[in-house]
């Protein structure tokens, strides 16, 4: 049944958080951690989308490691909404995956992409982007991404250059001249002074059928693959279908296989406070700071000490003299960083891997 004017949420919730090791873990990554009060990241999105009167049903992408303690986290939603995926191969396969099956649903379905773990804060500002969005999509063949505007030279995010002079909406939608990864601080102060870059938020809208037609065009193997699977949906063949074919799909991130590839890409204008809470850093710039700069969530005490960060559930943790470090506890690991560097929390999680200390990661 066609759908006017709805969209379908689709919450994607297979990463492993790792650079907010220790406290996230394979089998608990951030995504389901209650880090801003008595709801996981999970939960807080759901519940976000749950509130826009145009969101028609809410599917989540996950990995079969996952699946399970998710299901227990999302009360209300179906599980045949809980599309599974065998191993993780990044965005861009997971989206299409999800995206062949609501095309069985509604060939008309417009899908909304949510990474689980982000904090925004400003519904009103959110729903009118997504609004504005899911307005351009319906009348157009065109991936919309959410364009946050920055309010400083962050180094940490991924910058979109929006094409001033091509308007697609009134004056919050335009055309899209290039994508930029992470940039040196230097690039992003340049970014920030031309006035025509956005952070890229990792949200999107687009007909399923459009980002179809899109891996056609820019991926195609994974493509042919993912409608092969589509075609046992609903059939006793699915299963191991997907089992079986989901293995020859090579990695592939949505902005890397079609976005930086294709040319009917738009950007929304979006005011709502956001972060993709992507490290250790993210989490202390988010928190109330004392009058020194510290941040302690836990049992802490800082003294002869400036902008460090405490984060202990398990046990009191205490810093005399130093400045500018992390200081983060579980049951059962210590880290200890300085804060210009928690974004090398990958290579101790590799060196771990090499020891084989499965059970810390």
């Amino acid at each position: 049944m066609k759908i006017k004017n709805k969209m379908f949420g689709v919450i994607i919730a297979g990463g492993r958080g790792t650079r907010f090791w220790p406290i996230s873990r394979k089998k608990r990554p951030k995504q389901l951690l209650n880090i801003f009060g008595d709801q996981s990241m999970l939960q807080m999105t759901i519940d976000r989308l749950r509130k826009i009167r145009f969101i028609e049903d809410i599917y989540i992408a996950t990995g079969k490691d996952l699946a399970k303690s998710i299901a227990q986290e999302v009360e209300g939603i179906s599980k045949k909404n809980i599309i599974v995926e065998p191993s993780g191969k990044n965005t861009a396969p997971s989206i299409g995956l999800v995206a062949g099956h609501l095309l069985n649903r509604d060939p008309e379905a417009v899908m909304g992409i949510f990474p689980a773990d982000h904090l925004i804060v400003g519904h009103r500002p959110f729903y009118q982007s997504l609004s504005a969005a899911l307005d351009l999509v319906s009348k157009n063949k065109i991936l919309v991404t959410l364009g946050i505007i920055p309010s400083s030279p962050h180094t940490g995010y991924g910058y979109i250059q929006y094409n001033k002079k091509k308007i697609l909406k009134d004056g919050i939608a335009f055309g899209v001249k290039t994508f930029a990864e992470k940039p040196t601080l230097s690039a992003a102060k340049r970014f920030l002074k031309s006035g025509d870059f956005f952070w890229n938020s990792g949200i999107f809208v687009w007909k399923a059928s459009v980002y179809m037609k899109a891996m056609e065009d820019h991926l195609p193997i994974q493509y042919d693959i993912i409608k092969n699977i589509i075609s046992k949906v609903g059939t006793n063949q699915y299963k191991s279908s997907l089992a079986s074919e989901w293995d020859r799909i090579s990695q592939e991130s949505v902005d890397y296989g079609i976005l930086e590839k294709a040319n009917n890409i738009g950007v929304i204008k979006s005011g709502f406070t956001w972060s993709d809470v992507g490290s250790w850093n993210a989490y202390y710039n988010l928190m109330t700071k004392k009058r020194d700069g510290n941040v302690i969530k836990g049992d802490g005490l800082i003294i002869d000490g400036s902008n460090n960060l405490i984060h202990s559930s398990e046990k009191f943790t205490s810093i005399l003299g130093i400045n500018n470090i992390a200081v983060i506890n579980t049951n059962d690991s210590t880290l200890v960083v300085p804060r210009e560097r928690v974004e090398e929390i990958k290579n101790l999680l590799s060196v771990l891997e090499k020891k084989n200390r499965n059970e810390l990661l």
